[in-house]
């Protein structure tokens, strides 16, 4: 997990300059979501880790050998995100105080499902996969109640993972042989190689447009750089060929006739499907592509002198992508996307080509 935890902070820092445009996708479509079950979810995986352990199953450690390892793995933790969060001063979504960076919630999250994981998660894929789709749903909620933006979000996740792999690898030099019931160097069989890579992915990327158009004879509009959050997946028949299909929410800030910035935001909604194609470069690196072609939703888009109605349409893209295996059950993608759509005016009849770079986080299949 070190090998998702590393990229998941690089990410964090790389988006820093680009969170208002996420942040307007939280606005667009949930600007009055409220919820505090993230306050609870962040502990649910060490909840079931310490319920799984009371009732005699037998997990990667002894009682004692967990214990430490989760100490030592809460306090570095603990101090990795305070330490921040004192020292870089950045303000929060909602303007409430200045410890924005990184999310507490979500490395709390991150930190408890990698304990869970490495308890626990050889006696079932699924449950690494619950452990780690809970702790993405707490940082994605902290997005969602306006506590936190996606930089903090993704390298909190990073310092929960890596943290407590070193909590984990100091209790390993305490204990040593003892106390230890499963090695978790048998997860991963490097003779396995890639094999079929189907995936389910969490999809986040960063647009850049490449084209403009009229909306009338009066105004031209080009979109800035934007974001693009969704999800994708694929089903691979043999480690080369598939089917699979990618559901994404996108975002961006208009610029008018050349000078002026718009509060509104072009928004559109795509699903698409199509064949996806994967060359494994070694047992760990594949690199793939994909043909895809679907429907695009464009809400009602007001400007300050001109309002655009709803329009649906087709859509088409490609892209080319590099995924790496972290281990039976992880991943990471790195991707560009070129996607092709209709513009949002049906007068128009002109085309919009966008690129998407980013990396989606893949459970492999």
């Amino acid at each position: 997990m070190t090998y998702v935890g590393v990229p998941l902070v690089a990410a964090g820092l790389i988006v820093k300059s680009e969170d208002d445009h996420f942040r307007s996708l939280r606005n667009d479509y949930m600007p009055k979501f409220r919820n505090h079950t993230d306050d609870y979810m962040q502990f649910a995986p060490a909840a079931v880790m310490l319920g799984l352990k009371t009732a005699g199953v037998e997990g990667r450690s002894s009682w004692s050998r967990m214990l430490v390892s989760d100490a030592f793995s809460a306090m570095l933790m603990g101090g990795v995100v305070n330490t921040l969060k004192t020292t870089t001063h950045v303000t929060r979504p909602d303007g409430s105080n200045e410890h924005s960076f990184p999310s507490g919630h979500t490395a709390t999250a991150f930190m408890t499902a990698t304990m869970l994981s490495k308890e626990y998660g050889h006696k079932s894929p699924w449950i690494s996969i619950g452990a780690y789709t809970t702790a993405t749903a707490t940082g994605l909620m902290r997005m969602a109640n306006n506590k936190h933006w996606l930089s903090d979000v993704l390298t909190g996740a990073g310092i929960g993972i890596l943290t407590t792999e070193m909590g984990y690898w100091i209790g390993d030099l305490i204990f040593k042989n003892k106390g230890i019931n499963h090695s978790a160097t048998t997860d991963f069989q490097l003779d396995g190689g890639m094999g079929n890579p189907s995936f389910a992915s969490l999809y986040v990327g960063l647009n850049v447009p490449l084209s403009r158009y009229d909306i009338d004879e009066n105004n031209t509009f080009r979109t800035s750089s934007g974001s693009s959050v969704g999800l994708e997946g694929a089903y691979f028949f043999n480690p080369y060929l598939g089917i699979g299909g990618r559901f994404t929410v996108s975002n961006t800030a208009l610029i008018v006739n050349g000078d002026k910035a718009e509060e509104n935001s072009f928004d559109a909604v795509s699903l698409c499907g199509g064949s996806y194609f994967s060359y494994p470069l070694s047992q760990r690196w594949a690199i793939g592509s994909k043909l895809l072609c679907g429907f695009v939703h464009y809400p009602r888009l007001e400007l300050s002198n001109v309002t655009v109605g709803t329009r649906n349409g087709v859509c088409f893209g490609s892209g080319l992508s590099c995924s790496f295996k972290a281990n039976n059950n992880y991943g990471i993608r790195f991707f560009i996307d070129y996607n092709l759509q209709p513009s949002h005016n049906k007068a128009s009849g002109e085309w919009m080509n966008t690129l998407a770079c980013g990396a989606s986080f893949a459970l492999l299949l």
